[in-house]
């Protein structure tokens, strides 16, 4: 699967990026028809004691079907497990509306 990461104001090191990789890549064990996902990574101002500012956005591409989460935490890593399980329900969901027809 083509994952495509970006970061926004800052450079992702090579370990939170195969991380995204992996995370992204085992999506795909629940929808057979994705053809690629986009990652978008960013920094928020921290609002008082509130410390989730990492904010990770994922677009997964699937022949006529697109899946999206954006998660906020303090760490990406959190934020990605947050994104790709949400995306996993949706695929999910999708699943079963389309096999009670």
């Amino acid at each position: 699967m083509n994952v495509k990461i970006s970061s926004i104001h800052f450079n992702a090191d090579k370990k939170l990026e195969e991380f995204i990789q992996e995370r992204v890549e085992k999506l795909e064990h629940f929808g057979e028809d994705i053809l690629g996902a986009e990652v978008i990574l960013s920094l928020d101002k921290p609002i008082g004691k509130n410390y989730d500012s990492k904010v990770v956005k994922i677009k997964l591409k699937g022949k006529g079907k697109e899946y999206f989460a954006e998660k906020k935490g303090e760490t990406f890593e959190g934020g990605v497990d947050e994104a790709t399980d949400a995306i996993k329900n949706q695929i999910i969901k999708a699943k079963e509306k389309k096999l009670k027809k």
